[in-house]
């Protein structure tokens, strides 16, 4: 029977098989560790990250905090006109703070 980490990094590979970021439309990164959420903003074409966000400075825990995170990235992308984005989830299940995550980005103006 296969491990969480080796479905984990099948699923990574996977989801980055598919997608690139590029200038104009980004690659929205998501890093989701045990106590904290990170987002990126990543031109692949440069390997240039563009921008990013996370929630340590928050005093929100959990899905409020990944929602608030996405909503913080959304608007430095609407900084530097960025409206599109392509969602790369690393791996990780899209429910919960993942989820969160995203819901915040679209409410913040970005399109997956």
């Amino acid at each position: 029977m296969l491990d969480k980490q080796v479905k984990k990094q099948r699923r990574h590979r996977r989801v980055r098989a598919k997608i690139i970021g590029t200038a104009k439309v980004p690659r929205l990164c998501v890093f989701r560790s045990a106590k904290h959420i990170y987002a990126q903003l990543i031109d692949d074409d440069k390997s240039i990250t563009i921008g990013q966000a996370d929630d340590s400075g928050l005093k929100l825990k959990g899905i409020a905090a990944a929602s608030e995170v996405g909503k913080m990235i959304a608007q430095k992308a609407n900084e530097k006109s960025i409206k599109k984005v392509v969602f790369d989830r690393g791996g990780y299940k899209y429910h919960g703070r993942v989820k969160s995550l995203a819901d915040g980005a679209r409410e913040g103006g970005l399109k997956f």
